[in-house]
């Protein structure tokens, strides 16, 4: 996995996506989504999963539900051995675009305060911390900071098109 080139392809979760995506999620966080939580994603018609794959393997994904103009980044995971290399940076630069297809117009997530590398990246993209949600996240107890993208902006020109879960 750490010989996968710089970039990869972005493209809708497709069900026989989802044990990989469940492993990566339990080798990403302390409390991870269960494999049964993806599939019922994929058919949830406000969701939206994509992937990024690198010479065909899965390299990172993301999720995001959108309401009427609202889009929520609900999960976002790279491989930990292709951190940094911008994968997660082309999800969201994806996620945004779809979700402005859908309607949205402004974006928001929640991350975990000590979480500085994933903080840079959004706040690079636009997003400010506007809250700070003392002990959200039960496995820890550590703070959760709201960030929000308002408004999300235009497009990449080079930024791949986006499908999803949940009918798109």
């Amino acid at each position: 996995m750490a010989d996968a080139p710089d970039d990869p392809t972005i493209e809708a979760m497709r069900p026989e996506d989802v044990e990989a995506v469940a492993e990566m999620e339990r080798i990403s966080f302390p409390t991870a989504w269960q494999a049964e939580t993806f599939r019922r994603e994929l058919a949830n018609p406000i969701a939206c999963y994509l992937v990024a794959r690198c010479q065909g393997a899965l390299a990172g994904y993301l999720g995001m539900w959108v309401v009427e103009d609202e889009a929520h980044i609900a999960t976002l995971a790279v491989h930990p051995d292709l951190r940094r290399r911008g994968i997660a940076t082309r999800l969201l630069r994806a996620a945004l675009s779809e979700a402005r297809r859908r309607g949205a117009s402004r974006a928001t997530l929640e991350v975990r305060e000590g979480n500085h590398a994933a903080r840079a990246m959004y706040e690079k993209y636009g997003f400010t911390a506007v809250a700070l949600l003392r002990a959200y996240y039960p496995d820890t107890g550590e703070d959760g900071v709201v960030m929000w993208l308002n408004p999300i902006p235009p497009p990449d020109e080079d930024a791949p098109p986006a499908a999803g879960g949940g009918g798109a």
